[in-house]
């Protein structure tokens, strides 16, 4: 079984994203539900970790609003992990709106949680939906953001 972390991330969120039920199932039923879907306990683990680092943590990230018209240097450990086109398109997403500060670092701090070695765009733009997702009152950036990811994978017909 080759699935990552990230792999079992997209499956729940394109599982549940439309789903109307409330409240959201419980960590037992989503490994079970993880596990009949063919993922191995690691990846579900891994999986389950992350998503609860999605909400965990954030209140360090806050940012005067001065702090939003800086730029972002990223360290080292950031550099190796999210090369120049990764580092470019979350810079380019923030600066059409998409992320604020709090978000961009709350992007970086999950992306690098992947403990995937070679992070790409596409990627990128999973994590970002689920980061918004998460956040209440992003409805407008999702939408946006779901924009960039469905109009650039899908092919137009001829």
């Amino acid at each position: 079984m080759k699935e990552n972390v990230l792999d079992v991330l997209m499956y729940l969120f394109e599982t549940y994203i439309d789903a109307e039920e409330e409240p959201e199932p419980d960590q037992n039923v989503l490994r079970d539900e993880l596990s009949r879907a063919g993922f191995g306990d690691s990846e579900i683990d891994r999986a389950l970790k992350w998503l609860d680092g999605l909400t965990e943590n954030h209140e360090n990230f806050h940012y005067s609003p001065q702090s939003g018209h800086g730029t972002r240097i990223f360290n080292d450990v950031e550099t190796a992990r999210l090369d120049a086109g990764c580092r470019g398109f979350i810079t380019y997403l923030e600066q059409i709106g998409i992320l604020s500060p709090t978000q961009r670092e709350i992007l970086i701090d999950r992306l690098l949680a992947l403990e995937t070695p070679d992070i790409d765009v596409e990627q990128i733009k999973w994590v970002v939906l689920m980061v918004l997702f998460s956040q209440p009152g992003q409805e407008s950036a999702y939408a946006r953001m779901e924009d960039l990811v469905f109009d650039e994978t899908e092919s137009p017909l001829h």
